[in-house]
């Protein structure tokens, strides 16, 4: 049996899909960038567009009764490794102190709208 969890404060998606789906145990979440709910803004600098982007993460999570520390996997996806990875990566490390989830980062020549990075995770309860 699985369910789909919406966020009301995470930005509305950009598609027909949910936020999350949760099958059992695991949460899985679609593709999260870094827009603002009920915009079409965009934070503007890779810094600023990762704080955004994990903290859409986090306001799914909690409303599907999760939490940032039941993140197993993280695919990353950049448009431009060579400039953003150092920072993202940075920025990652002061988020992920504790909890060392898997991770796959890889670049994209674009994402669907004129974001920089977009992050695809799946949580579990264990």
């Amino acid at each position: 049996m699985s369910s789909q969890t919406n966020s009301d404060r995470a930005p509305e998606p950009v598609g027909m899909y949910p936020h999350a789906r949760r099958v059992g145990n695991f949460l899985f979440l679609s593709g999260v960038g870094p827009r603002i709910r009920g915009s079409k803004e965009i934070p503007h600098g890779i810094e600023a567009q990762c704080r955004s982007v994990f903290k859409n993460i986090e306001m799914i999570l909690e409303d599907a009764g999760f939490s940032w520390d039941d993140l197993v996997d993280v695919t990353v996806f950049l448009t431009n490794m060579e400039r953003d990875f150092k920072t993202y990566n940075e920025i990652y490390a002061e988020y992920f102190k504790t909890n060392k989830p898997c991770r796959t980062t890889v670049e994209v020549t674009r994402l669907p709208t004129p974001i920089d990075i977009e992050l695809k995770c799946v949580a579990a309860k264990c």
